[in-house]
């Protein structure tokens, strides 16, 4: 059977019927642990978010969710002086992780939930992106619909269920009865989104009166904003139009080359292009790079300059599009036949109706001139950030054969590879994050007076970031034999611990049982083993 068609990278009608792409809702919290009146945990080694180097061993005090005391305890290698610790009563819930590394709970800029397609119920997308440190998500696109999303947004709010905290991005047009075709109608959507109760709009494309008229009436409104610049629209509205438009973050990296042609005003599509066929929309992508200005020159330089400027936002999503390099990676990394639903897996199979499944005839000379776009695409993500620019990290996860929770850690490792100090990485993914969503009051770094957000684990994940995916990393023991380091051991979201394997465990479960229902099992393309 033809798989549904998505909405979500195509985003060309606004009467699309969003109904209709619900996702089973996610049931009623029954794992975690508190909040707790008072919360001790002893002995860590602290990686705050700020940049700063990791700092142990520490004890951190959290009252109704507020950290209230961060206090150094005494040295590496030396015993810790009872004396200097924060005092426990009896009311006191006190964990001691000496030796463990603790950082700020993580940020998705990008994390759709699932769609009918996929056949993701909410609490298989919830509990990976939980069981990976995950505790902040937005959802672009609302891709169950705004009253869906918003639901879940306030039941994680109440901690009524087990998930991350959930801003809600709608896809411009969204619920329009008729298509917006003016700055008039632009902004009466607009309005009409924020009184909806939307913390964004997520945009694709659009004549430039209406883009403009949109973008800045939701800025003077106080909405944040995030934009993929499709291919249809680019060659009249590219992300500096965007960018001096108030927009507040660029998806990808879409519009950016086009903002970087010095010798040409669009791009050098193949004569046969069609949009609709994806791999033509995909392959001719990847020598997009290659068509602007080269790193470092004058144009190049002034682009950057320009965005810097203007505090906007670098949300390059990285690992989205690691197929395209090396397709056969994506599809056979390991935790794809234990966490991988076969849903999603089908989901993920070449086919020439669904989008981001358009591996019609991947070859070699794809992946080439993709690894090449990537080289020139990071090398503008790295020196952004150099120049004081912020970048976040967020994994549209659910396509391309990336699953939610691996990916985004998958996300960390390409931040790396661009160039990125480790503590770079992790400031990307949390206080850049927060800053980006306008939460970083709260949200972001551990210090007083922020909530009880974390990431807990006992490897350094700066001397390596496999140990935050859910498989960890492999090492050799004393013993001479392959053994799995790392993982995240406890998430810890609103001042609620969870165990962060055993949401794992939750998942495998339900993967599992949906293999058994449908007596499906994962194999690869024309394969049968």
């Amino acid at each position: 059977m033809l798989k549904k068609i998505l909405f979500l990278g195509l985003a060309l009608v606004a009467s699309v019927s969003w109904a209709s792409a619900q996702i089973m809702p996610s049931p009623a919290r029954a794992e975690g642990k508190g909040p707790y009146e008072k919360l001790i945990i002893r002995g860590v080694t602290l990686i705050d978010g700020t940049g700063a180097p990791p700092l142990g061993p520490v004890d951190i005090v959290v009252e109704k969710n507020r950290i209230t005391q961060i206090q150094a305890v005494g040295y590496p290698g030396v015993p810790i002086n009872e004396n200097r610790r924060p005092k426990a009563d009896d009311k006191t819930k006190v964990m001691d992780l000496t030796g463990h590394y603790l950082m700020p709970g993580l940020i998705d800029m990008h994390g759709h939930i699932g769609g009918s397609g996929q056949g993701t119920p909410a609490e298989y997308v919830f509990k990976l992106w939980m069981a990976h440190g995950i505790t902040t998500v937005r959802d672009p696109s609302a891709g169950n619909g705004l009253t869906w999303v918003l639901d879940h947004k306030k039941k994680s709010a109440a901690n009524e269920i087990t998930a991350p905290r959930i801003l809600a991005y709608t896809a411009f047009g969204q619920g329009a009865k008729d298509p917006i075709t003016n700055a008039e109608q632009a902004k009466a959507w607009v309005n009409e989104n924020k009184a909806k109760g939307a913390d964004g709009i997520k945009f694709f494309g659009a004549k430039p009166e209406v883009m403009e008229a949109a973008i800045s009436e939701n800025k003077r409104i106080g909405l944040k904003s995030a934009m993929h610049h499709q291919q249809l629209d680019v060659a009249r509205w590219n992300v500096l139009h965007s960018a001096r438009a108030g927009l507040t973050t660029m998806e990808h990296w879409y519009g950016l080359p086009e903002a970087l042609f010095t010798d040409r005003t669009i791009q050098n599509f193949r004569l046969d292009y069609n949009y609709q066929n994806e791999q033509h929309r995909f392959a001719e992508a990847g020598k997009l790079w290659q068509q602007a200005a080269p790193p470092f020159s004058e144009h190049w330089n002034n682009v950057m300059n320009e965005l810097l400027e203007l505090d906007f936002t670098l949300d390059p999503t990285l690992n989205i599009y690691e197929a395209n390099r090396d397709l056969m990676r994506a599809r056979t990394q390991e935790w794809h036949g234990v966490y991988t639903l076969p849903s999603l897996w089908r989901f993920y199979a070449p086919n020439r109706q669904s989008h981001a499944s358009y591996w019609f005839d991947w070859t070699t000379e794809e992946e080439v001139l993709w690894k090449d776009n990537y080289r020139l695409w990071m090398t503008f993500v790295n020196e952004y950030k150099n120049r004081g620019g912020r970048v976040t990290a967020g994994s549209d996860s659910g396509f391309i054969y990336q699953l939610y929770g691996f990916a985004y850690i998958r996300e960390l490792e390409m931040l790396r590879e661009a160039g990125f100090h480790p503590l770079e990485v992790i400031r990307a993914a949390t206080m850049h994050g927060a800053e980006a969503l306008g939460l970083d009051k709260d949200l972001g770094t551990v210090e007083v007076g922020k909530l009880a957000d974390f990431v807990i684990l006992e490897e350094n994940p700066l001397q390596n970031l496999k140990v935050l995916y859910g498989t960890g990393a492999v090492r050799v023991n004393d013993k001479n034999e392959p053994v799995r380091v790392g993982g995240v051991k406890y998430t810890v979201k609103d001042g609620i611990v969870y165990d962060a394997k055993q949401l794992l465990k939750d998942v495998r479960t339900i993967v599992d049982q949906h293999k058994a229902r449908e007596k499906a099992r994962i194999t690869q393309p024309g394969l049968d083993w």
